[in-house]
């Protein structure tokens, strides 16, 4: 173990990549257990799931779907964290609230205990989440034993300025988990290490395969390290679990070694418009 300060410098990270069956979210569970199951990968840190991994985009069926399983997709995830002794961010859940439905990440610590939940605040219109969905109104920053994360879930990746709001506040780890369709997977993976590289921080993405009523989507799940290298990347199709070891301590060596942060002119990018 390598600690610095108390805080563990190297995470070993599983990244689920599956296929995720529509509106059923006890086969669900059961498709991740055998995924976990199979794999001999000994202790990992952190499991990251994919994007409403529990329902799929079965949007018409939240009100019974959040009824029935809410409660136990909760529970399946602090159990996952009790089972592997390893921290989980879970993807996100359909969660219903006071009549309002959300598409919700949920962050599991070791013992069980839910660190942080996070609602996606930006709904994409191309797959009618806004028909279905209320936005969230709250941020995606969360720590990890002493490590500053933040959550994030699939379109918001198309917003630079949030996820820079995240890591000036000290985010050193990005997740974020996705279903994001085959046609603009290549839109992902950019996406996603020019979040790595302007930001100078690990991005740990999970995103599904397979197919619903209407959509494709991609997989290339992903580890991107802070000089925006592609340390693994899951198949197109393929459901698999990535096992990668990080080192966190990247994080500052690559802001030493291009100080983007100190150079910063903040009072320039928006005194022009006045």
């Amino acid at each position: 173990m390598y600690l610095i300060g108390g805080i563990k410098m190297k995470w070993r990270v599983a990244i689920v990549q599956m296929d995720v069956t529509y509106g059923d979210p006890v086969k669900n569970r059961e498709k991740i257990h055998s995924l976990l199951a199979d794999q001999n990968f000994g202790d990992v840190d952190v499991i990251v799931l994919p994007e409403l991994w529990s329902t799929g985009y079965d949007l018409a069926s939240l009100p019974e779907l959040c009824q029935k399983h809410q409660n136990g997709d909760i529970a399946f995830l602090q159990e996952l964290a009790l089972s592997y002794h390893s921290m989980v961010v879970g993807g996100s859940i359909a969660f219903e609230e006071n009549g309002h439905y959300y598409n919700q990440m949920l962050v599991i610590d070791r013992d069980g205990s839910i660190q942080k939940e996070y609602r996606k605040i930006h709904l994409f219109r191309l797959m009618n989440e806004e028909k279905y969905l209320s936005e969230g109104e709250t941020n995606g920053q969360f720590t990890l034993e002493g490590v500053p994360c933040s959550g994030f879930i699939c379109y918001d990746i198309r917003f630079p300025e949030w996820i820079r709001t995240h890591v000036l506040n000290g985010s050193k780890v990005l997740f974020t988990v996705a279903e994001w369709p085959l046609a603009r997977v290549d839109h992902w993976r950019t996406l996603l290490i020019s979040r790595a590289i302007e930001n100078q921080c690990y991005v740990i993405a999970s995103n599904r395969v397979g197919s619903d009523p209407k959509n494709e989507f991609g997989g290339h799940s992903l580890v991107i390290d802070p000089w925006g290298q592609v340390l693994r990347e899951g198949d197109t199709y393929l459901e698999e679990v990535l096992i990668k070891e990080i080192d966190l301590d990247e994080v500052e060596a690559i802001r030493q070694r291009i100080a983007v942060f100190d150079d910063r002119r903040p009072e320039m990018y928006t005194s022009w418009l006045d």
